[in-house]
């Protein structure tokens, strides 16, 4: 079974690159426009974790992943017969074009060459009750060049869980970290699951892909990692200041632990500022956990994002 390296790219269709340049930048990412295309990017070395392109009506296209390499990408493709052609994007590369159960366009891609990475918002020591790491000092900021890290995960809505986690787990190998159910008529249901990339040993996000057993096919949010938490805080007040529409948050999730910030872009989608996950390796194995955790938090507001 092959398995991803990461998440690395979602792609949309947007009423007005302009507005959604402005808003992507005071979200945190660094933007260009190709042509017709709007990329943007975080501080790790991929060329891009956020496209779009202008359209009549606005959608979600797809999702893209990093395959090991090109020959795991080769293995990937043939499960469904579909070419392993160029990329045309910066970075080049290849890529396969898969569709899953639900109709969602999913990209997988290999051997994209690294842009150069950009500076990190750093921070001198932090004063906890515990531990005094800055002595002597004031707190300092360092400037990044954008606040945005990477894209850490996508949560679909999928017409059937079971179809949809199996249909990623033979393509991208991906496991689960914790399943929601609830009882039912003396039955046990699963409402949706937090999935992981598979890394053996090395440790990586609580989740990649949340799969919401709903019944239809619809984009959720799409996360995107902060270096911590006075980034998140910043960004939060940067957005509002800027008169973007807030969605939930700030709070802190119970499953994966992110500290967690949604806003909505001009289009309606939503897009979150995330920073402290868990990660956990194969080791972790799969989880049961309640409604009640999936909706509740260690602190902040409670309840399903976008719902």
């Amino acid at each position: 079974m092959p398995n991803i390296k990461d998440i690395l790219y979602v792609r949309f269709r947007v009423t007005d690159l302009q507005a959604q340049k402005q808003f992507l930048e005071d979200f945190g990412f660094q933007t260009k426009l190709d042509g017709d295309l709007l990329m943007a990017r975080g501080t790790d070395d991929t060329p891009y974790i956020y496209l779009a392109q202008e359209a009549v009506e606005p959608g979600f296209v797809c999702v893209g992943f990093a395959a090991e390499s090109a020959d795991a990408l080769r293995e990937i493709a043939a499960i469904d017969q579909v070419p392993v052609e160029a990329n045309p994007l910066e970075g080049g590369g290849l890529i396969a074009r898969l569709t899953d159960p639900n109709g969602f366009s999913v990209d997988v891609v290999a051997n994209i060459s690294a842009a150069p990475s950009l500076t990190v918002a750093g921070r001198s020591g932090f004063n906890s009750g515990n531990e005094k790491q800055r002595l002597g000092e004031r707190v300092a900021f360092a400037d990044p060049e954008c606040s945005i890290k990477r894209l850490g995960h996508v949560v679909l809505m999928v017409n059937n869980f079971q179809e949809t986690f199996e249909w990623y787990q033979c393509r991208l190998g991906l496991l689960i970290s914790d399943e929601i159910v609830m009882e039912k008529e003396g039955e046990e249901h699963t409402l949706g699951a937090f999935t992981r990339c598979n890394r053996g040993e090395e440790f990586v996000d609580h989740h990649t892909l949340f799969f919401i057993d709903a019944g239809h096919a619809d984009f959720n949010h799409a996360a995107f990692e902060v270096a911590n938490w006075d980034v998140l805080m910043r960004g939060h007040y940067e957005l509002k200041k800027a008169g973007h529409q807030h969605s939930f948050g700030v709070g802190k999730h119970i499953l994966g632990s992110q500290t967690f910030d949604y806003w909505k872009d001009p289009n309606g989608f939503m897009l979150e500022h995330f920073t402290d996950g868990d990660l956990f390796n194969e080791s972790f194995g799969s989880h049961k956990r309640s409604p009640a955790d999936l909706l509740g938090t260690h602190w902040g507001p409670e309840g399903m994002p976008g719902q």
